[in-house]
């Protein structure tokens, strides 16, 4: 059996890495719904995302929670104060690169400029500013669950 499983690929490293996703993915799932989070998918994707980074998983939370929290403000800014057109939006990607370099954030761009997306053009029935605290909430669980599990269960490196 244990041949036969080496021969389609799957390793211990690959078993255990699948089951360290699994329980942080879904440890974080049901943390998201008994705190009855709106969008509470944001917590186990956020969770994927850290957990199964090629860098450092710190270097990345860090990254997601700083973008994260930029992306949701600027949003909540535009999309209470401002026009909602493309004009707008695209400002609002432009200064989420400025200000991530400003920040000395470069890696929380990316993030920013997702969280802000979301809070412009998805349509939301609540304010702006709920919804964008809401997807920090969100993202902020998925991250710490990750972190946690990075932290208790940690994957050993291969020596090179």
């Amino acid at each position: 059996m244990a041949t036969v499983l080496r021969r389609l690929g799957l390793t211990r490293d690959a078993l255990m890495i699948s089951l360290r996703t699994t329980v942080a993915t879904v440890a974080s799932l049901l943390l998201a719904r008994t705190l009855r989070l709106p969008e509470f998918y944001w917590a186990p994707i956020s969770t994927i995302v850290i957990v199964l980074s090629t860098i450092p998983p710190l270097t990345l939370a860090w990254q997601r929670f700083a973008g994260t929290a930029m992306g949701a403000a600027l949003g909540a800014l535009l999309a209470t104060y401002a026009p909602n057109n493309w004009m707008v939006y695209g400002t609002g990607i432009f200064l989420c690169g400025v200000l991530s370099s400003i920040a000395r954030h470069g890696g929380a761009y990316r993030f920013a400029a997702i969280t802000l997306s979301i809070v412009l053009l998805i349509a939301h029935t609540s304010p702006p500013w709920v919804v964008a605290i809401h997807r920090f909430v969100e993202v902020s669980l998925g991250i710490a669950v990750a972190l946690l599990v990075t932290l208790i269960w940690p994957i050993p490196t291969k020596a090179s």
